[in-house]
């Protein structure tokens, strides 16, 4: 038996004492301090709920990982929140998206952000400077005990009036304790390998895998080399983002590049040989964040250059890469359950298409905190957003896993497998727009949409 190590949470956050809304700010727990979670906290505290605890299993919020891309209306709720300037100095706003051909033919290039006539910004963004921002506003504006590192989240019991019970482990160095809380609300952010989902979903098992694998990495080049645009490049098989994260600094002017390549395991693994064998797969599926060398797959993209930014040359730069599974999951027809809820990746992991995954957690979080302050009844404000919120990011899991606004590289090698001179021979100018008109409208990503404004500001109480 583990050694008893007191509960990291004040006496009273356990005992679960406020039976609805009435007469006191309810207890949030949220299981989870990714972006998802610490952006819910944010938004809750932002909307009037006091008592707000985020738990994280990692034992510090460090920044880590690689790049990501926040669209407007991500942008939009962060603003909204306060951040925009804290995270702006250390991003760079992404002005244009270029497809490619892998031949190196530019299929299209699309104006972003303020230049397509946003009120925001599209920003690129190293995701540990991300994850930093939002985990210092929330110490500020909450206080250090809202965020709880070294905390897992184990296992959630739904007792019979619909209140959550989360069990809980924590450590202290190499001593760990168990805990059991009882909070008015349970979150669960968790990703999507979530322990609140599994609970919810308890059939549901492992995230299905598409047979891709993804290599991601991080290099340090002069901004020269790398050009001011993000491009999207490939053919039917492969593909490969890039995108530069940081401003120039230093006396040679280097930026952070932000690179994604992606390519049928079996083609990889196997070497063409065939099928991966059961015990290969396990192993691709058993360890989601491998450390690889970037030779194991840089052989597959040599020659990849487009317009001036050699993929190679970026490649052989990066400190380290790493290797996923590319996977998601299925769209649910129910995140909630009693007082616990999903949101970001445990309710939605989407393939990495579109920009999308990080950008709807945020608008998860603004929507939640949203109808809860909207609603007295618990109950009623997670139907709200469950209404809101589920059935557009159900219809973009199913729009990424088509490709998204990527299917033009597909488009276009199908029809030009050698390449082309000019894409329009190839996909007609209204067939390149009416693609990425589609994925916009369906996440409801398009200007005249986002530029009408939050959806999720909460009404201030009339005084007087």
């Amino acid at each position: 038996m583990s050694p008893y190590i007191p509960s990291p949470f004040p006496p009273e956050y356990g005992r679960g004492a406020a039976p609805d809304y009435y007469g006191q700010s309810p207890h949030i727990v949220i299981a989870g301090g990714g972006i998802a979670g610490l952006t819910a906290a944010l938004a809750l505290h932002s909307a009037g709920f006091e008592r707000v605890t985020v738990v994280e299993a990692a034992p510090a919020i460090r920044p880590v990982g690689t790049g990501l891309n926040l669209m407007p209306n991500a942008v939009r709720e962060l603003d909204a929140l306060g951040l925009l300037d804290a995270l702006e100095a250390g991003a760079v706003r992404t002005r244009e998206l270029r497809y490619y051909h892998r031949s190196g033919g530019l299929i299209s290039r699309e104006p972003r952000g303020l230049g397509a006539g946003y009120r925001w910004p599209q920003l690129s963004v190293h995701r540990g400077h991300l994850q930093q921002v939002l985990a210092g506003a929330v110490r500020a504006r909450l206080g250090s005990a809202a965020l709880v590192t070294g905390v897992r989240a184990s296992a959630v019991e739904l007792t019979p009036d619909g209140r959550p019970r989360l069990r809980i482990e924590h450590r202290e160095g190499a001593v760990r304790g168990r805990a059991s809380l009882a909070p008015d609300l349970l979150v669960g952010a968790d990703g999507i390998r979530s322990t609140v989902r599994a609970a919810l979903h308890p059939e549901e098992g492992a995230p299905p895998w598409n047979g891709m694998l993804v290599w991601r990495g991080v290099s340090r080049m002069p901004a020269r080399a790398v050009g001011s645009f993000m491009l999207i490049a490939g053919d039917d098989q492969q593909k490969a983002v890039v995108y530069p994260m940081s401003r120039p600094t230093g006396p040679d002017r280097e930026v952070l590049v932000n690179w994604a390549l992606a390519r049928p395991a079996e083609a990889t693994c196997g070497a063409g040989a065939g099928p991966l064998s059961a015990a290969r797969e396990e192993q691709l599926l058993g360890d989601w964040n491998r450390s690889v060398p970037v030779d194991r797959f840089l052989p597959f993209y040599e020659g990849w250059e487009f317009d001036g930014v050699s993929l190679p040359d970026i490649l052989r730069a990066a400190d380290t890469a790493y290797e996923y599974p590319m996977v998601d999951r299925e769209p649910l027809d129910r995140w909630t359950h009693g007082r616990t809820t999903l949101i970001g990746d445990a309710a939605h992991a989407m393939h990495p298409i579109g920009s999308n995954g990080a950008s709807q957690s945020i608008v998860d979080a603004r929507a939640l905190a949203h109808a809860l302050a909207l609603h007295p009844d618990p109950a009623d404000g997670l139907a709200a957003y469950e209404r809101d919120r589920r059935p557009v990011t159900t219809a973009l899991q199913r729009a990424n896993r088509e490709l998204g606004p990527e299917v033009v590289i597909n488009l276009a090698h199908a029809r030009a497998p050698q390449g082309f001179t000019d894409i329009h021979d190839v996909i007609p100018a209204e067939e390149l727009a009416a693609v990425a008109r589609r994925y916009a409208t369906t996440g409801g990503l398009d200007p005249v949409t986002v530029n009408q404004g939050s959806p999720y500001e909460v009404p201030l109480p009339v005084i007087g």
